[in-house]
């Protein structure tokens, strides 16, 4: 890697006269005193000698940057791995304590999934040699056999946690009510083709300069993902909450959506700061690159998170006559996945303002769902879908270089309906696939019992007795006999109002 003859630099040359103390290089080096250290100075010698040599190639700006960017990638994809712990706290605090380990076990498995899957086809489709609508080769990292170059890994990890981001997703607007086998076969069509080549037309040309997507091709921006993750998972929960219908008991006979209360709000709105924290990896890392730039993004990235968490608390407030915590935490979140797509060229002002739109839509993006007939219990169709594209959109509004540009707000247009139509229809398809094959929603009884029990065999907390019946594990009342589950008639309101 690094060309010359190996050098000492001036520091190191000059070490010598400075590694004893003042004085003692005039001292006779044959003299007793001298003696006992001879060994000692040997053995530093021989551990200096080569790094010496190696000290000038160490530290040249082109090696130090090339390690720094290798650093920088890898801490901030840790930083988004980490986001699976926070999906997993929101969505289980924000459902019942009957279906938990349910939660637990589909936010682990999407990642586990997702990773074989991204491996062996995913990351060939999004970042492999382009046809023109996807990639051709790298599959199961056979890249490295052709350059031997570890920048594949490095890119490889950052991208796959992006993956299990937008399949996780899902696990929120589908939860209490699915079977956990065709969430599984669900996770890994969503990273083995579904997300990966939506994201190539988006961001194809980001390994190696590969040739760009068709929507990159035209100027789409999306700098770290509020369609190509956010929108396209928010998309397929949309898809997958409308084929299982709403969970029994939503909806009183007259069709008016009655309260299921999440169990553990403050696990929830740990969640939330998780997540939060996860996001300086997200939308930062996506330079994957230590540089200046970083910094405008990671204020933008807090100031849109924190505009979108108060003009939530203050809609919910006027809506409601109480600054509703639900609500909030779930306005942290709009806020956090609408500046993603502009989060590298919007001014810190128009963050605030992008955030601030962000979270007076949750609000009333949720109060709509619950009306026309989707049962999504954390919100994520709001949070992840709607803000998503409305983040994309603010990306082509308010960017810095030309704002207001009517051809950059029309290309930001067409990507968000492209991701619409790839992700809804797709999901949608196979959701419905499997509804008629293996399943898609467990039986009456055993959602009305809990997934915990009947799904994996566990109870998430034993000591105090969450069986069917119990009040903070049940529906208001069992299932008539005979009785049809019900249909796609309306959502929850996070389960807090």
């Amino acid at each position: 890697m690094f060309k010359g003859t190996p050098r000492a630099p001036r520091a190191a040359r000059s070490m010598a006269g400075r590694l004893h103390p003042r004085g003692m290089e005039r001292r006779n080096p044959a003299s007793p005193g001298m003696a006992p250290l001879a060994p000692y100075g040997l053995l530093l010698a021989l551990l200096l000698v080569p790094t010496l040599a190696r000290a000038e190639d160490l530290l040249t700006a082109e090696a130090v940057q090339t390690h720094a960017n290798y650093l920088w990638t890898l801490v901030a994809a840790f930083l988004v791995f980490f986001m699976q712990a926070g999906f997993a706290m929101v969505e289980t605090g924000f459902t019942r304590a009957k279906s938990s380990i349910n939660i637990m076990m589909k936010n682990m498995m999407d990642f586990c999934v997702g990773s074989l899957a991204y491996w062996a086809v995913g990351f060939g489709l999004m970042f492999g040699t382009s046809n023109g609508l996807f990639g051709t080769d790298n599959f199961f990292l056979s890249g490295f056999a052709k350059d031997h170059d570890p920048w594949i890994y490095c890119f490889w990890m950052f991208q796959v946690v992006f993956a299990a981001t937008a399949a996780t997703i899902v696990s929120g607007a589908m939860a209490e009510r699915t079977k956990f086998v065709a969430y599984l076969i669900y996770s890994a069509f969503i990273s083995l083709f579904i997300y990966p080549i939506f994201g190539s037309w988006a961001w194809g040309s980001l390994f190696h300069g590969n040739a760009k997507g068709w929507l990159e091709g035209l100027g789409f921006i999306d700098f770290a993902g509020s369609t190509v993750v956010h929108s396209m998972g928010g998309w397929a929960a949309l898809a997958g909450a409308i084929c299982l219908g709403p969970r029994l008991g939503k909806y009183t006979k007259e069709g008016k959506p009655t309260a299921i209360p999440g169990h553990n709000i403050p696990l929830a709105t740990l969640g939330v700061f998780i997540l939060w924290f996860g996001w300086f990896g997200f939308n930062p890392g996506s330079t994957t690159a230590a540089n200046t730039s970083t910094a405008l993004i990671a204020v933008n990235t807090n100031l849109a998170a924190a505009a979108g968490a108060v003009f939530a608390m203050i809609t919910a407030w006027v809506k409601f006559g109480k600054p509703e915590v639900g609500m909030t935490l779930n306005g942290t979140l709009a806020g956090l996945v609408a500046i993603t797509a502009g989060c590298a060229n919007l001014t810190p002002a128009f963050a605030v303002l992008t955030g601030a739109i962000a979270g007076v839509l949750v609000v009333v993006a949720v109060l709509v769902i619950d009306r026309i007939g989707v049962d999504d219990p954390v919100g994520a169709i709001s949070v992840h879908g709607l803000n998503g594209a409305w983040g994309t959109l603010a990306a082509g509004l308010f960017n810095a270089d030309k704002m207001f540009d009517a051809h950059i707000v029309g290309v930001q247009v067409i990507g968000i309906l492209a991701c619409f139509a790839w992700s809804f229809t797709l999901c949608f398809l196979l959701f419905k696939l499997m509804q008629k094959t293996i399943g898609l929603r467990v039986a009456p009884e055993e959602e009305y019992e809990g997934l915990d029990f009947h799904e994996h065999g566990g109870d998430a907390y034993p000591e105090f007795g969450h069986t069917a019946g119990t009040s903070l594990g049940s529906l208001p009342g069992r299932l008539e006999s005979g009785a049809d589950p019900p249909t796609a008639r309306g959502a929850s309101l996070l389960g807090m109002v």
